[in-house]
């Protein structure tokens, strides 16, 4: 999973007949700190929502072409959803559960 800003769209007169309806975005990828990285990408948005301006995650190879409504379209990168909030404050949380071995009995 990748995270990117929408910074453009992309007009095709011409479509692979799978892909008709689904809109096909310029995105920037993004680091961690949601600073440019790399040369800009053209994703398909496999959410209908996604737009000029939005921080969207995005997905790469295989799965972005299963995250389209006709799975195995030849796409290479995918929006799969819009981020509300990024909190890059403070350091990763701990583990979230703990393993514990159980004593075998003698």
């Amino acid at each position: 999973m990748k995270f990117g800003r929408v910074i453009g769209t992309v007009v095709a007169t011409r479509k692979y007949e799978g892909l008709a309806g689904i809109k096909l975005l310029v995105v920037q990828p993004l680091d961690r700190e949601l600073s440019p990285v790399g040369e800009p990408q053209v994703a398909a948005d496999a959410t209908a929502q996604a737009g000029p301006g939005h921080l969207v995650f995005m997905v790469a190879s295989r799965e972005g072409a299963q995250a389209l409504p006709e799975v195995f379209v030849p796409v290479d990168l995918a929006i799969t959803g819009l981020v509300d909030e990024v909190d890059t404050a403070g350091d990763a949380p701990g583990p979230t559960a703990t393993w514990h071995r159980v004593a075998e009995d003698a």
